[in-house]
Order: C-alpha cells, then sequence, then structure tokens
C-alpha cells in the first residue's frame, strides 16, 4: 500500500464472554448476541452513532427468519436507518471476512467509520426437517393441495423413519466427513500424537485462565445480562485447573482408536465480538487513538478431501509475503485452534521446504513460530469458538496484545469448512 492510500485502522474492540452451548447464553439468538457485542462496543469507544457508515458481520449458523444478522443488529439498536449492513460467510473465517470486508470499505473510500463482527448462538442452531418432509408439505403449506390429496401427501411421507427431524453437525457436503474426522486424518498425517495434542491444549488453558486472572481480558470482554437476569462476567469454558494427565483420560470423539478428545478440540460456543475500524484520516479528525492498522490479509482454498484445515498454512506465509515480510518480522502470531491436531499440523507444514514449493510457490519454507510468541492468551480450544465471533476476537486481542507488551506486528491465521484458510496483518499505531 501506498503512502497516497486511505488506511483502515482498528480503534477497539468488544466482545461478549464466550460460554458453553446450551447455558447462559441458550436464550440469546445470534442477533441478541450480537447487539450485546455492538452496544458494548459503541459504549466503551464513545463514538457517536451518526459517525458510521454501516456494518458488516459474519455469521454461520443464520437465523432462516432474518438471515440478514448485521442488519437486525443496527435496527435493534436503533443506530441511523442510513447504516448500511450486510452479512458475511465464511465459515468460521466469518468474523475475519467481516473486518477485511469492512477495512476494504474504508479503503476504497466508500466508508470512513464502519463495525464489523462476528456472532453465533450454537443453541439455537436450526434443526431441519428432512427435504422429503418439506417436498411432501410444501403444497399443503402453500395452500396448492386440495383436501382430497391429503392422502397422497401422507403415502409419500412413507416409510414413518424417514420423517425424524436431522441433527446438526458439522460435516463437508462434498465429502460427508465431519471436520473432527478431517482433523483425525490430519494428526495421522503429519504424525502429532495424542501426547503433543493434551499438552497443547493445558497450554491453551493455561494461558487463557492467567489472562482472565490478571484482567488481561476486562478490557474486551462485557458483562451481559442474560434472560433470566443472571449476569455473565467472564468465559466460562477455561479450566484453569485442568493437566495433562486429566486430559489424556478423555476418551476420542471421533474415531474409536483415535487421538482428538472433547479436551483437545474447540467447544461448541455462544458468543459475539465486534470492532470499531475507521480510515485513519477520520480518527485523527475525532481525537481517536488506533490501537492497530490493518496491513494485509489473504484467504486460500484446498481441496476438502486432501487436507481440510491445512489453510492458515498457506494463508499465513501469502499475507506476509504481500508486504515483503519474513516469519521473523512478526512479534505474535495467533493461530485459531479448532483442534490442537489442527493447530500443530499447521505449524509443522510451516517448517516444511517442500511443503512451500508445493502450495505456495516458494523455495523456502515460511519458518518455525517461537512458542513464546503463538496464541500468547490461548486460544479456541480454552476460550470457545462462537464460529463467526473468532475472527473479530483474534483481531481485539491482537491489537491489544501489541500494545500491552509494546511490539509492532502479528499475524492471524484461521482454518475454516470448505477447505479455507484465512490470515490478517496487524501493525501497532
Amino acid at each position: 500500500m501506498s503512502e497516497s492510500q486511505r488506511r483502515a485502522v482498528v480503534i477497539g474492540g468488544v466482545r461478549t464472554p464466550f460460554v458453553k452451548a446450551f447455558s447462559e447464553f441458550m436464550k440469546m439468538d445470534t442477533i441478541d448476541l450480537g447487539v450485546a457485542a455492538v452496544r458494548a462496543l459503541l459504549q466503551r469507544t464513545e463514538i457517536s452513532r451518526h459517525e458510521i457508515d454501516g456494518v458488516v458481520w459474519g455469521g454461520v449458523i443464520l437465523p432462516s427468519a432474518a438471515p440478514n444478522v448485521g442488519r437486525e443488529i443496527a435496527l435493534d439498536l436503533q443506530l441511523p436507518a442510513s447504516v448500511e449492513a450486510h452479512t458475511v460467510t465464511r465459515a468460521c473465517a466469518s468474523g475475519l471476512q467481516a473486518v477485511t470486508s469492512a477495512a476494504s470499505a474504508i479503503e476504497r473510500g466508500d466508508a470512513d467509520v464502519m463495525i464489523a463482527g462476528g456472532s453465533d448462538s450454537t443453541s439455537n442452531a436450526e434443526i431441519k426437517l428432512p427435504q422429503k418432509v418439506v417436498h411432501a408439505l410444501a403444497p399443503l403449506a402453500f395452500g396448492k393441495a386440495k383436501p382430497a390429496d391429503i392422502l397422497g401427501v401422507l403415502a409419500q411421507l412413507m416409510p414413518i423413519h424417514e420423517l425424524l427431524p436431522q441433527r446438526p453437525k458439522i460435516a463437508e457436503r462434498t465429502t460427508g466427513q465431519m471436520m473432527g474426522e478431517s482433523a483425525e486424518y490430519m494428526a495421522q498425517r503429519n504424525e502429532i500424537s495424542r501426547a503433543a495434542q493434551d499438552e497443547f491444549a493445558y497450554q491453551s488453558h493455561q494461558k487463557a485462565a492467567a489472562a482472565i486472572a490478571s484482567g488481561r481480558f476486562d478490557v474486551e470482554v462485557t458483562p451481559v445480562q442474560a434472560p433470566n437476569g443472571k449476569w455473565v462476567h467472564s468465559d466460562r469454558l477455561v479450566r484453569g485447573d485442568t493437566s495433562v494427565e486429566k486430559l489424556g483420560r478423555l476418551r476420542p470423539v471421533f474415531a474409536k482408536d483415535g487421538t482428538l478428545t472433547a479436551g483437545n478440540s474447540s467447544p461448541l460456543t455462544d458468543g459475539a465480538a465486534a470492532v470499531l475500524l475507521m480510515s485513519e484520516e477520520k480518527a485523527n479528525a475525532l481525537g481517536l487513538k488506533p490501537l492497530a492498522a490493518i496491513r494485509s490479509w489473504s484467504y486460500v482454498g484446498v481441496d476438502p478431501a486432501d487436507q481440510l484445515l491445512m489453510g492458515p498454512a498457506i494463508a499465513m506465509p501469502k499475507a506476509a509475503q504481500k508486504l515483503g515480510m519474513t516469519i521473523d518480522d512478526f512479534d505474535l502470531f495467533d493461530i485459531h485452534e479448532a483442534f490442537a491436531a489442527q493447530v500443530l499440523s499447521v505449524l509443522k507444514m510451516m517448517t516444511s521446504d517442500r511443503f512451500a514449493q508445493e502450495r505456495y510457490n516458494q523455495d523456502k519454507a515460511f519458518g518455525e513460530i517461537d512458542p513464546a510468541k503463538l496464541n500468547v492468551h490461548g486460544g479456541s480450544v480454552s476460550i470457545g469458538h462462537p464460529f463467526a465471533a473468532t475472527g473479530a476476537r483474534m483481531v481485539t486481542t491482537m491489537a491489544n496484545e501489541l500494545h500491552i507488551q509494546d511490539k509492532n506486528t502479528a499475524l492471524l491465521g484461521l482454518c475454516a469448512a470448505g477447505g479455507l484458510g484465512a490470515a490478517a496483518v496487524l501493525e501497532r499505531l
């Protein structure tokens, strides 16, 4: 980016506590969660509602009655009617997609001030009826069938066992394979042991627990009052009292002789995260001090039947290469922890010259990430993973951390369903 071009900067970010699905936030849908995060963002940044040009929101589990979650959030918060809003979905990279879409609009001059983020409520995932039932009953629902046709409709519904609602599952449409099964395959192919996964998960919980105890997350987590009147002040999934021994006693989830367990995988989670972005010029005019600039980003695709979640191993080097940066130029790294096996596989791939040559046309590997610089406050395995909120959470945490540690650059990476990978570079301002 040349100096004459507009630059999108992060002013601040706020998220709800992340909680286990079907717990404290069960009666709050993805719109409610988004409203809670954006309301707190407006309060903490003290930005005038009349300065906001638009909202870009990420969602994975979209409500069928109101799929444009971003617009519903703007309406529920009674933002000016002129505040446009749209919703993006890129599986687990949806939150980052929202942030980079907003940044792109600012860089182009289409907007000066944008809110971006994401939310998901696994508790409120809709349970689908089999299409056989939908097709058979549609004529009745739309008044296209006569009473005499009812027997014919009922005949189409046989056998009766095929009428049962289908349980939602995180599986690839093209392969039929569940994401955990794909991660099991990655663990085997990359020789990632159960012990290594459990150790990674343990460290994630230890770092997240330390961040909570020290008050580090207070700057980004807003208390939320659940519909039952009870307040939730902090993340509820972090287990600072766990141990490698406890994790080692858990049974495999996705294969009888597998290595992935509930302890070294990210849990089903409800939550939301929101980020305020604006042009650097607008920030100066409003007297606001930006936290970071979004220097570059990269989105890539891989064959879902190959190694579904390896995308960050390609996207992260590509985002760095756009700026002429190497692994040594980054002070912090944050990689989404869908599974400990996936993160460890990605880290291993980035040290392979052959992987670099075959996957992103470089002679040499990106390199080995210093563990002390990686996921310094834990990640999705411990904190939780409301699918579309994670990218915005990572942007918020890293933008803050660059200032707290007096560091300059951070590289973020996420894997996503469909064989997608995402990455972004943040620079402290």
